[in-house]
Formats: C-alpha cells, structure tokens, sequence
C-alpha cells in the first residue's frame, strides 16, 4: 500500500504564501495520481487539486485557481502545493491523497489518504 506524508503546513498572514510536501513511498508510489483536499472545521472535506502520475495533467477547484499550484516531482515520488495569495478561508486541514484513478481520485473515493496538515491564514 502506498504511504503518503505531508509537511509544511503552519500559520500564516494574508496574503502570504506556503508550500506543502508529500512524500509517496511503498510499491507502485510513482504510478498513482495525487492531490491534495482540505477540510475547514464545521465542513465537509473538499477537493483542491490533483496532478496525473505524469505530471502531466494538473486540475483545481475554482476557488484556487490562479493562487495554488500543483507539481510532482518523479524522482522524489513527492507532490508539492505553492499555495500563493492566501486567504482566511483557505484555513482548514489539507490532506494529500493517491489513487491510480484520476477520476476516483478527484472525487475522494477511497484514496489513500495522508494524515493532514494544518494551515491557518490569519489576519
């Protein structure tokens, strides 16, 4: 089963700018599609982006577009969140997760999920 660790995620002011890790490790780790979720407290967790195992094929939720960017690095099996612009709604848990389905993995069915890392925008 592939392992999936995120980091990165801390406090920031708005406006500012964060990166979040994850790093995929176990059999196969290369060949699954991965992104990143959110969940803010009192809602429900959400899709934020994914990229295709070939880094070739990125997608977002609108209310990201423009501001967060996605990239792997192959290599590495590690995916990476630039998150840029940051406002106090996108406080929440981000969560990485994996799937060798594009379309599962956008939907959040059954990914593996990492365990969360907390970003806090503040005024």
């Amino acid at each position: 089963q592939v392992q999936l660790v995120e980091s990165g995620g801390g406090l920031v002011h708005t406006g500012g700018s964060l990166t979040l890790s994850c790093a995929a490790s176990g059999p196969g780790a290369n060949h699954y599609n991965m992104g990143w979720f959110r969940q803010a407290p009192g809602k429900e967790r959400e899709f934020v982006a994914a990229i295709t195992w070939s880094g070739g094929t990125t997608d977002y939720t609108n209310t990201v577009k423009g501001r967060f960017t996605i990239s792997r690095d192959i290599a590495k099996n590690t995916v990476y969140l630039q998150m840029d612009s940051l406002k106090s709604e996108d406080t929440a848990i981000y969560y990485c997760a994996a799937h060798r389905s594009i379309t599962a993995l956008k939907s959040g069915t059954n990914p593996r999920w990492g365990q969360g890392t907390q970003v806090t925008v503040s005024s």
